[in-house]
């Protein structure tokens, strides 16, 4: 007889979250579905080549490539997140609870860049991207939770998250802290600035690498009605932003409640608990108004919960952790 796992304890406290601003109408857009072995893959990006790759559920890290079908390369052995490709060629792997790992994807073999910052091990390596210069960046959601808890996490909603900064010569400092879910990070098309994505403060920041501003952190888009995830640049320079699920108006009200009532509802089995909207949602940002220029809306009847969002081949491509499939669309029908 399997043993249940256990889940460790929260600490919540009380937190007022964002209001909610509209964003535009956006069209409901026709879906198609690939089925990804290994299921659920959170994360999608492309490289140099055409081949799109993804992290999924049962730890594999599987490449698409053009005209082909999916194909498994590797597995993490734990739950591979975000993705990036590193100028080298490696594939860049966000993994709960590895740390940040490094793929090669010609062999398979996987090396761990950072499983600890400060002597802590690394628990929620959440995204991750390499500057032309190569350093690298990533998120870590939560210091306090892996993967596997994320939503003790948010009903905790504790500004626990971070931005860190990997140097060639492997020094790992953080550059922001008090983030709350930190997720999604990408460059602008110009090098100016990371986005960062908050998934609980739906809200994405830029946090500027040159210029007058360098190191500093301003908004970008704010107030959003939805759980941004995981974040893109487009070939236009674009920022493309997976919305994983709506704003709950009961989720801000617990939140802004006695913390004693997310601890009993972090204790009920998860059939009980609160579940998010299922909705497949995505939205490319302006990189200096923070203006929504396209995206799109929908319900399918097999896919939601979208994580991932890049354009390649003439289309959008989305991950999703709710579903066993990568979606895709054509790029026009996203336009506003």
């Amino acid at each position: 007889m399997a043993l249940t796992r256990r889940r460790p304890a929260i600490d919540p406290v009380r937190w007022q979250a964002p209001p909610v601003d509209p964003l535009p109408a956006f069209p409901s857009a026709q879906l198609a579905l690939i089925r990804v072995p290994g299921g659920e893959p959170e994360d999608v990006v492309v490289d140099p080549e055409g081949c799109l790759w993804m992290g999924t559920l049962d730890g594999s890290i599987v490449r698409l490539p053009p005209g082909g079908g999916p194909e498994v390369v590797a597995n993490t052995g734990g739950r591979p997140l975000g993705l990036a490709v590193a100028r080298s060629g490696r594939l860049l792997v966000c993994d709960s609870p590895k740390g940040l790992l490094a793929l090669d994807t010609a062999t398979g073999e996987i090396e761990t860049l950072v499983d600890s910052v400060a002597g802590r091990a690394l628990q929620f390596c959440s995204n991750v991207t390499e500057t032309a210069d190569g350093t690298v960046y990533f998120t870590e959601s939560t210091s306090a939770f892996t993967v596997a808890d994320y939503v003790g996490a948010i009903l905790e909603a504790r500004g626990d998250g971070n931005l860190y900064r990997l140097d060639p010569d492997g020094t790992v400092t953080c550059v922001v802290d008090g983030l709350y879910f930190a997720n999604g990070v990408t460059p602008t098309a110009d090098g100016s600035a990371l986005v960062v994505a908050e998934t609980q403060g739906r809200r994405l920041s830029k946090y500027w690498l040159t210029g007058p501003r360098q190191g500093s952190v301003t908004p970008l888009a704010v107030n959003l009605p939805a759980m941004p995830d995981n974040l893109s640049t487009g070939p236009d320079g674009r920022i493309w932003c997976a919305m994983v699920t709506p704003a709950n108006p009961l989720a801000d009200r617990l939140a802004a409640g006695p913390p004693v009532v997310r601890k009993v509802i972090w204790q009920l089995p998860k059939p009980l608990q609160p579940k998010p909207a299922a909705v497949v949602w995505a939205v490319a940002f302006d990189p200096d108004t923070g203006d929504a220029v396209a995206g799109l809306r929908t319900e399918h009847p097999s896919f939601s919960m979208v994580t991932s969002a890049v354009e390649a081949h003439g289309r959008l491509w989305m991950g999703s952790i709710g579903a066993p499939y990568l979606g895709y669309t054509d790029i026009t029908a996203t336009a506003l």
